[in-house]
């Protein structure tokens, strides 16, 4: 078997494809899950049969990324799956629940009629609430990082609820209130998104309270991210990206308060979302287990990832044109009438 490890970094570039996968559906399924968070809040039912539809031809495609991010783990870094899985099994499990859940609601929503719509409706606002805030604790545990003996997880069951792992969890709440409500500005008209431009501006001072506080706690957590944030050169290098994010929050509060600006907010929203992304992944690199096994101790086989990567390159572009052409194909506002 052609082994491309002799030529590439190999590791490396699975390391770099899954931390993407992770960041799309952040992105992807990060405003729908949003735009669940905020549904019982709607002025209206009409506006959130709007807001309901908004997302009806993305939701569940967007979830794709998630797969790809678990099962490129699984297959690139055994490792690294097999010592994180133990260590957040309660979160991810309720994690995938609230998915369920929401699942469920949004195809039974579209054909309940009368009081019974209220149940999927909070069905719907529940599975997507505790779906983000899990995800939220996760991300927080894994940053903190995990007992590890050998190449087991040795923990506690309950390791990964700390108050660390809680103030992440509701900042990534508010994060996809502010992607869902910046969503909604793009895609509906009206009081819909006059509601919506209201919650985006209390929303946004939440995000940039919990991504000041998140950033003040990361070089505390452990000395290597200290010194890599605050050491001489790399202060210098790094200075733009504190920057830019509090340049994107400015743009975000003044389009919103422009009626004129529908589509910046949300694409501004996504600048800042990357911008923390990229902060936190320049922080832990090159460790997949903070702070015990980086990418390469953790790393499949050379010719594993060889073979998976001739598997991964031609379909990796296919996705993401068909992504790209169901969002030009449902472009434009939503309306209140049922998508199906």
């Amino acid at each position: 078997m052609f082994d491309f490890s002799t030529f590439i970094d190999l590791p490396l570039i699975w390391g770099l494809l899954i931390a993407s996968a992770i960041f799309l559906y952040v992105l992807l399924d990060g405003f729908d899950l949003g735009v669940g968070i905020l549904f019982p809040f709607a002025p209206s039912d009409k506006c959130r049969d709007r807001m309901m539809n908004s997302i009806a031809p993305f939701w569940d495609g967007n979830e794709t990324w998630l797969v790809l991010g678990g099962g490129g783990l699984f297959a690139a870094f055994p490792l690294a799956y097999s010592i994180l899985m133990p260590a957040f099994y309660i979160p991810i499990i309720v994690m995938l629940l609230g998915l369920i859940m929401r699942g469920v609601a949004f195809e039974f929503r579209f054909k309940a009629e009368g009081k019974s719509r209220n149940i999927w409706d909070y069905a719907f606002h529940f599975g997507s609430l505790g779906a983000a805030f899990c995800q939220g604790m996760i991300l927080g545990s894994f940053v903190q990082g995990v007992e590890v003996t050998g190449r087991n997880f040795s923990g506690g069951p309950f390791d990964w609820a700390t108050g660390f792992s809680v103030m992440t969890g509701i900042a990534v709440v508010f994060g996809y209130a502010l992607l869902g409500s910046t969503w909604l500005v793009m895609k509906t008209e009206d009081i819909t998104q006059d509601w919506a431009r209201k919650v985006a501006s209390y929303v946004l001072f939440f995000v940039g309270l919990f991504m000041l506080l998140v950033s003040m706690s990361m070089p505390f957590l452990n000395e290597c991210i200290q010194k890599f944030w605050f050491s001489s050169p790399n202060i210098y290098y790094l200075l733009p990206i504190p920057l830019l994010t509090a340049s994107l929050f400015f743009m975000v509060w003044y389009d919103l308060h422009c009626p004129k600006r529908e589509y910046r907010p949300f694409f501004a929203s996504i600048g800042i979302f990357f911008f923390g992304y990229l902060g936190l992944g320049l922080s832990l690199f090159p460790w997949i287990i903070p702070y015990k096994y980086n990418i390469w101790q953790a790393a499949a086989s050379g010719p594993g990832l060889s073979l998976m990567l001739v598997g991964v390159a031609p379909l990796l572009p296919l996705i993401l044109g068909y992504t790209g052409y169901c969002y030009y194909v449902f472009r434009g506002k939503s309306g209140h009438d049922h998508m199906y």
